[in-house]
């Protein structure tokens, strides 16, 4: 009778420490993952990583992960140079050379009107402050004109093929 006793009190027992030992272990990875997902959104540097994750968990992209970059040259052979620069230092994935925009513009107080090439240079919206600044370090305009337009989202094998042809953050 002791013995049957002692195994009832062990198959109430057992599934009692499995379904416990499950719960810890679920909850163990859920504190796992929000530690993580805190700890990811603390350093930048760590968010391509997440945007990796992310995207390969889901299938999806993250609105905003990249940017369009665009920059008016005053002619074709500027804004060749500039972008074969870019190009060089890996900081966009593709650049592409539109001809001969027409511009009209406020300069100095007066109406300007001229023929500019218009970039637009598609990269991570991470590397928007380093583009930037190297543009103006090397632009012919005293003020260029350089703004970025983030990406909501597009072609998922382009975009995946954009953060292939950029070297990590």
């Amino acid at each position: 009778m002791t013995l049957a006793g002692s195994s009832n009190k062990t198959d109430w027992f057992c599934p009692r420490c499995h379904k416990e030992s499950v719960f810890q272990s679920v909850l163990r990875s859920g504190l796992f993952v929000i530690c993580l997902v805190v700890v990811l959104s603390m350093y930048p540097l760590l968010r391509p990583l997440g945007v990796h994750i992310h995207s390969a968990i889901t299938g999806s992209y993250i609105p905003g992960h990249h940017s369009v970059l665009l920059v008016n040259c005053p002619n074709e052979q500027a804004a060749k140079d500039i972008g074969r620069a870019i190009m060089e230092r890996r900081m966009a994935a593709s650049i592409n050379i539109l001809p001969r925009t027409s511009t009209m513009y406020y300069w100095k107080g007066d109406i300007q009107d001229a023929t500019e090439i218009l970039m637009m240079v598609m990269t991570r919206t991470s590397n928007i402050l380093q583009l930037t600044e190297y543009v103006r370090s090397v632009h012919p305009y005293e003020i260029p004109e350089i703004l970025s337009f983030p990406v909501d989202g597009g072609s998922l094998a382009y975009l995946k093929w954009m953060d292939e042809a950029m070297p990590d953050d």
